[in-house]
């Protein structure tokens, strides 16, 4: 179980993530319960391990974005109720009543359709109706109270479609983690519970509310409801830079390569694709085997650094698919084999994700999630590895 081929490989601390999740559950208001977000495989981080561990800390819903997603945790042993948050086909609603998921509603017609192969499956199916209150994404619109009224009478004929079980209703933030959202947020949550006090009017109520994602827990424990909906906050990292010492969190993956080769060159080398370094002075480099192709940028090209035994070691020349090379002339005794942190911890030195998210004009969710499926996870409790996820060969 601990063996891994040591090429390039990404470090998942379980125990991390569930200390995450207790934060988290310390910071909600009373009554509200949460629904872990583990769609594009867990950001990253392995969707069937992180969801166990998450089912084990308390989580009682989880959040996924398609049914594939749904069935690979309840695959892997996820009991707890799942929520498909985009686009289902309804010609799938018996696999949806077959794997207990339930599904979001995006407007009538869907609805309608979803209810009529339920029908010809002999199923029911659960769902959660959105309310689109500004995200402009999916969803009934109710972002104008007064010229939405329409949705109101939609959402009735919804909530009566007889193969359709509506036991949820929920909407998304826009701009949550915006420092300034100019009140757009708490325009947004107004507009929800207007709309869920006309339905209420109309004698219709739903057993499970929600609208805060991680920001909206962050700020907003007015607006937790019944459920909500922790993501990257699970995996130890803040929505938006500013928003960090709101919450105390540990993040939970950890990248890490190793030098394949050292060498050293005369001043004046050039280095790698297009010649886009040259060597200022001897130089010892040191390659290793990471590249875009594993999900590490080509715009670190000549721009990052990376940590070998406590020491920044920057990137030099183009970032290939496969390999890289480092500037190692100020670390000691430079060998193969020597362990290389991508983003991390290392020797007491942090290089955090957010670095390279912002070097890349991007965010820290997608620098996670774009991790290559080639980097297999290698997942650590108690500071021992006790499991590991290889996409290319998979164990039997």
């Amino acid at each position: 179980m601990t063996e891994f081929l040591k090429r390039t490989w990404a470090q998942i601390d379980l125990d991390a993530i569930q200390e995450n999740f207790r934060t988290i559950e310390s910071s909600l208001a009373p009554g509200a319960k949460s629904m872990a977000i583990v769609k594009a495989d867990a950001y990253g981080h392995g969707a069937g391990y992180v969801a166990r561990c998450l089912q084990a800390a308390g989580a009682s819903w989880f959040g996924v974005s398609n049914l594939e997603e749904a069935m690979q945790i309840r695959n892997a042993g996820i009991v707890e109720p799942i929520l498909i948050l985009a686009y289902t086909p309804p010609a799938e609603a018996a696999r949806l009543a077959a794997f207990s998921v339930t599904q979001a509603v995006l407007n009538l017609d869907y609805a309608r359709r979803l209810d009529r192969e339920a029908a010809k499956a002999g199923v029911q199916v659960r769902i959660h109706v959105k309310i689109d209150t500004g995200m402009t994404r999916i969803g009934l619109p109710y972002s104008r109270p007064a010229q939405d009224g329409q949705t109101i009478d939609d959402i009735e004929q919804i909530s009566a479609l007889p193969h359709l079980a509506a036991e949820g209703v929920f909407t998304h933030f826009a701009s949550a983690d915006e420092e300034n959202d100019d009140g757009y947020t708490r325009r947004q949550f107004d507009a929800f519970m207007d709309a869920l006090a006309r339905l209420e009017a109309r004698g219709i109520t739903f057993s499970l509310r929600h609208c805060c994602n991680s920001a909206g827990i962050m700020r907003y424990p007015e607006m937790h409801l019944d459920l909500v909906r922790p993501g990257i906050i699970l995996y130890g990292l803040s929505p938006a830079p500013w928003m960090k010492p709101l919450m105390p969190l540990c993040p939970a993956m950890e990248l890490k390569t190793v030098v394949s080769m050292v060498k050293t060159v005369p001043a004046g080398t050039q280095v790698s694709y297009g010649r886009t370094y040259t060597a200022g002075r001897d130089t010892t480099l040191a390659t290793v085997p990471i590249g875009y192709a594993d999900g590490y940028p080509r715009l670190m090209s000549n721009r990052a650094y990376m940590l070998l035994e406590g020491k920044k070691v920057p990137v030099v020349g183009r970032v290939c698919m496969d390999q890289c090379m480092l500037d190692v002339s100020d670390v000691p005794d430079p060998r193969e084999g020597m362990t290389v942190t991508v983003f991390g911890r290392d020797n007491g030195l942090e290089l955090p994700v957010e670095e390279i998210a912002v070097l890349s004009d991007s965010i820290n969710y997608e620098t996670i999630c774009l991790i290559g499926k080639r980097v297999p996870r290698i997942f650590l409790s108690g500071g021992h590895v006790i499991g590991k996820l290889n996409y290319i060969v998979p164990e039997r």
